[in-house]
């Protein structure tokens, strides 16, 4: 704690803060995430962050888990929010803390909605989305301006955990060199089919990452057209991020983990 900055915010009581704690790599969180996780009275965790990170905090603060994990028994998300504005007008420091980035599909939109109609201070500390962290780790470069100067990120699933109604496929199969799917194992094989329909190659790569950042990462390197089939063939299990693109193929030349 005496290597972080002097002027960080103080935690005060009644206050809710959401922050991200990153892919998984510890060393990824931000010194505001450190800064909060070692003053909260109480964290709140989701299923994605570890165990490492949750050590962080101090010997009297609470830990409640409010893991949200498709397919599995869950806590409500309204019941969730509910608690955290509990536990503020208990006038504890509550630290909610979520996996990746809390704004990047991690309903923390909503919980800051909550808490401001509930009346309950808060703040956002970022944190470095799966999306962007998985993808450095796995050594690939989202942008590179011999292939790229846009990317899209999608949520494979939507709150109903259905394959989403909303996502205008053509338009992100022919709009976007990069696509970036979050929790989409459980529908690829309809999103590829999609994908295929509105002209994207067959042949172009894909990455699939599951653990990512972590010291046993796995990074599936496959096809598009084959890809359904090579996430069950190696048993590819949630969560997994799905990059497609032609920038997949410079892993060969910056993959630095393994």
């Amino acid at each position: 704690m005496e290597l972080l900055p002097k002027d960080l915010p103080d935690f005060k009581p009644g206050w809710v803060w959401l922050a991200g704690a990153g892919p998984g790599d510890v060393g990824l969180l931000t010194l505001h995430a450190l800064n909060a996780l070692r003053q909260a009275d109480v964290l709140v965790y989701d299923a994605l962050v570890g165990r490492e990170i949750i050590e962080l905090v101090s010997s009297e603060c609470e830990l409640e888990y409010a893991g949200k994990r498709g397919g599995k028994p869950s806590p409500k998300q309204k019941d969730i929010s509910l608690r955290i504005v509990e536990l503020a007008k208990q006038e504890k420091r509550v630290l909610r803390l979520k996996g990746g980035d809390p704004f990047i599909f991690g309903r923390g939109g909503e919980e800051a909605l909550h808490l401001f109609k509930a009346g309950i201070p808060f703040r956002i500390i970022p944190g470095v989305t799966a999306g962007i962290g998985g993808t450095a780790y796995a050594g690939i470069p989202l942008t590179h301006r011999d292939f790229n100067s846009t990317v899209t990120f999608i949520a494979g699933r939507d709150s109903a955990g259905e394959l989403p109604v909303r996502h205008n496929w053509e338009a992100i199969a022919k709009g976007s060199p990069v696509i970036v799917m979050y929790m989409a194992t459980k529908y690829i094989h309809e999103i590829v089919s999609r994908l295929l329909n509105y002209g994207r190659k067959p042949d172009e790569p894909v990455a699939v990452i599951a653990k990512a950042s972590l010291p046993e990462q796995i990074v599936l390197e496959t096809r598009l057209c084959e890809c359904v089939e090579e996430i069950k063939k190696n048993k590819i299990e949630p969560p997994a991020l799905i990059v497609v693109g032609e920038v997949v193929s410079l892993r060969s030349y910056m993959k630095w983990m393994d």
